[in-house]
């Protein structure tokens, strides 16, 4: 099949959502390290695998437009003008449903920037030039895998790793110009006797052990509706179950719990936030390095500075500080770096 870069490109294979720029800039959100699924296929154009679909999104004015692609064989016959013969039969108001559910598009952000503002003049500094970051709602599943190999690592890399992971374990869903997409993994698929020694074959080193270890773990306690049920448990709980997994600590869990498990709250904190609490926001804490003890007083002070949704504030400034360190360069720290 053919990329679809534009509505111009089969414009009845495309549909949109009301959504102005202030409440959503994919080109931030996309890139940011919230998620490692989506390329910019073309300038202002972002595909993508999301809900065992691939998708491709791109923003004009107030408008989000997104197109999602059949299984169909990559060698199908197709129409003049590159459209599918036989396009995905796929129901519209799901569809709408799960771009909204995974951008979280029922949350106001613009009032949250005003009230963040308001508390924060660091922050209104900064949030100017960074408006429409949001926090994504992804997959518990595959958003825990992923951030296990975000350790030691940067976006780049991470997103290559994980590419790799889902063309060796994942089923392949379609081929676009000639690139393969395949779904993230299920959880079976990662429990196997050779799990391991494969995805060290892959390059992942030490990270091996750490996901086919959580891949067991959860095969045989939680489940993977075990997992999404943390959705419902409070923050505290959800975090203590998620730090118990093999190569889960504090800061994986809270990229987990904030970007899958609705814990608006959760402020994933590495040293560069750290610094940033002492350096910038004067917090004073005993020590020279990020203990436990002050990992949990950055949090805390945070959530007291920004409320309740204070994992939402912190994307926004984690975003700027991702653009203004390497504006040019997509070698960038991860969220748990």
């Amino acid at each position: 099949m053919k990329l679809r870069n534009a509505p111009s490109a089969c414009p009845s294979l495309w549909r949109c959502l009301p959504c102005p720029p202030a409440e959503l800039r994919l080109d931030l959100v996309l890139s940011s390290g919230q998620s490692f699924r989506w390329w910019e296929s073309s300038p202002g154009a972002w595909t993508g695998v999301l809900g065992g679909r691939v998708w491709t999104l791109r923003q004009d004015g107030d408008r989000l437009w997104y197109t999602v692609y059949g299984e169909e064989d990559e060698h199908e016959e197709e129409e003049q003008g590159g459209c599918p013969a036989k396009a995905a039969k796929l129901d519209a108001a799901e569809t709408d449903r799960i771009l909204r559910d995974y951008f979280q598009l029922d949350v106001g952000l613009s009032a949250l920037y005003r009230a963040w503002g308001a508390a924060d003049p660091l922050f209104r500094k900064v949030a100017n030039d960074f408006p429409g970051v949001r926090v994504l709602r992804q997959d518990p599943v595959e958003c825990l895998f992923s951030f296990i190999c975000t350790s030691n690592n940067h976006i780049s890399r991470i997103t290559a790793m994980i590419e790799r992971l889902c063309q060796a374990f994942g089923r392949r869903l379609c081929c676009l110009d000639s690139r393969p997409f395949h779904a993230f993994p299920s959880l079976s698929a990662l429990t196997g006797a050779d799990a391991e020694a494969r995805l060290r074959a892959l390059g992942f080193g030490y990270r091996a052990k750490f996901v086919s270890g959580s891949a067991r773990a959860i095969a045989e306690g939680l489940g993977t509706e075990g997992l999404c049920q943390l959705r419902t448990e409070p923050y505290a709980e959800a975090r203590r179950v998620l730090c118990a997994l093999p190569g889960v600590g504090a800061k994986v869990a809270d990229c987990v719990c904030l970007l899958s498990l609705d814990k608006a709250e959760a402020v994933p904190v590495d040293t560069h936030v750290w610094h940033i609490a002492r350096q910038r926001y004067g917090v004073a804490l005993g020590g020279k390095s990020l203990t436990p003890r002050a990992y949990q007083e950055i949090g805390d002070f945070f959530r007291g500075l920004w409320g309740p949704r204070a994992g939402w504030a912190q994307a926004v400034l984690f975003c700027a500080d991702l653009r203004k360190a390497k504006p040019a360069s997509s070698q960038h720290r991860a969220w748990e770096n």
